[in-house]
């Protein structure tokens, strides 16, 4: 893959895009198609290098899959598993190295699965203990937590306890495959369950393929904020008022026959934020029905900066524009939206007044430390933001004294899209590594032209 650089101008955003589809409900669709026995058609797929490295993964244990368009058409091994005779490379994806981590722990042999070296960084350490727990050897080459990972075993139904600080994935890849084995599991979540919401989109997706989990919280608190905003909501425990456990049925079987894949709003809230700062500018982006996604939040953020944003959800448009209002920052929780911060840190950078994004530190463990990046990045450009354990803290002057730079996209999809957007309010920037948008938004630069963003990749 050749390096690209993105040349960025000051734009007026006019016009209509729709979403692309979610990333992560693509992944686990396609994995719970491929985890049931029969057919399979996905409509409104994201097919990215993310998703298509789950394709290839799945493929080694069995799967079968033909591409036509936005349509993936599967053919699923179900308990049939074949034991892969290669290394499992899952790219960059840690959706699927995690999946495919758990899956392997079904199979009974020796099963080695690697990344590339940004993935080599990422921690697994939680859902190895776990797997071990279960009975199979779960464990590094490097003895670092890091891939490559090797598993060997199987996994045995039980009661089991697992770290949800870290990443929801760990508990979405064994919620995905304790249903196939032959008694129930119950699992518990201690820590702090972070991005909770993308296990609920689990939860959303295994229910659709006839799947049973339950979810019980036992409550010791009767706290209950729902707004994103809100300074008291420090963590999913604190959100929900108890601890988290999930009771899985076994011996179940995955029937996903036909199913329709959301729109992205972690994709999209590059898009919203654009023109909810951009003065002048006036967009409608389809394709955004209600679902389980934290990012949805994007919508009710910008509402609170002063944003005018409106939402149909029977239309599945979001209406978002500018008359020439500044938006005034706001103290975020990000611990259920690590995805949105890269966004935010743009949006409090080119607002006036702090803004504040806390419980993120778990954003420290994405493709990069997404926290020291926007830090680095946006303080090239004059922006005044302290980096602090687990989070931003941002001096907004409304744009004012902010200038155009040539910055480090640090090989990472949501950087590269987030500091796109900051170059689109001062202009003259540039950033490196902006192939990596393949990730997750293939057509983020196409879509960004196409309602007036002045642009050249190169």
């Amino acid at each position: 893959m050749g390096r690209m650089i993105v040349s960025v101008q000051k734009s007026i955003l006019v016009g209509e895009v729709s979403a692309p589809a979610s990333k992560s409900y693509t992944h686990r669709a396609v994995f719970a198609a491929a985890l049931g026995d029969g057919k399979c058609c996905l409509s409104n797929c994201l097919i990215s290098e993310d998703t298509r490295s789950t394709m290839k993964a799945c493929r080694l244990f069995g799967g079968s899959f033909e591409e036509i368009s936005d349509k993936i058409y599967v053919s699923g091994f179900g308990k049939r598993l074949k034991v892969p005779d290669e290394i499992v490379d899952v790219g960059n994806s840690g959706t699927t190295l995690r999946f495919m981590t758990a899956l392997s722990a079904l199979c009974g042999s020796e099963i080695t699965l690697l990344g590339d070296a940004s993935l080599q960084k990422r921690p697994n350490t939680p859902l190895l203990e776990t797997l071990q727990k279960m009975g199979a050897r779960a464990y590094s080459k490097n003895n670092n937590g890091c891939a490559p990972l090797v598993v060997e075993g199987k996994i045995k139904p039980g009661i089991y306890s697992i770290d949800g600080s870290v990443s929801s994935q760990f508990i979405s890849a064994l919620l995905l495959v304790c249903p196939l084995l032959d008694g129930p599991t119950e699992l518990s979540i201690h820590g702090e369950l972070k991005s909770k919401p993308y296990v609920d989109i689990t939860m959303d997706v295994a229910k659709a393929a006839g799947i049973e989990i339950l979810e019980q919280i036992e409550q010791t608190d009767p706290t209950d904020p729902t707004d994103p905003t809100d300074q008291n909501k420090n963590s999913v425990s604190a959100k929900t008022g108890g601890k988290i456990s999930y009771k899985i049925k076994g011996n179940q079987a995955y029937h996903l026959e036909n199913y329709t894949v959301p729109g992205d709003f972690s994709s999209v809230s590059y898009v919203l934020a654009a023109a909810a700062m951009i003065s002048g500018s006036d967009v409608d982006v389809k394709n955004l029905f209600p679902s389980a996604q934290g990012d949805l939040a994007i919508i009710h953020i910008l509402k609170e900066m002063g944003a005018d944003i409106s939402w149909d959800k029977k239309e599945g448009t979001v209406h978002v524009s500018n008359s020439g209002k500044t938006l005034t920052g706001i103290c975020v929780d990000a611990g259920e939206i690590p995805d949105l911060v890269p966004t935010l840190a743009v949006l409090g950078t080119f607002s006036e007044g702090r803004m504040e994004i806390k419980n993120a530190g778990h954003v420290r463990f994405k493709e990069t430390d997404r926290l020291h990046a926007m830090a680095t990045e946006l303080s090239k450009m004059g922006a005044e933001i302290i980096e602090t354990a687990d989070g931003l803290i941002i001096s907004g002057k409304g744009g004012a004294g902010l200038f155009g730079a040539n910055l480090c996209g640090w090989d990472d999809h949501r950087i590269v899209m987030a500091l796109f957007v900051a170059g689109l309010m001062t202009g003259g920037t540039t950033i490196d590594t902006a192939e990596s948008v393949r990730i997750s938004y293939p057509r983020f630069f196409e879509d960004m032209k196409k309602i007036g963003a002045n642009a050249i990749e190169k």
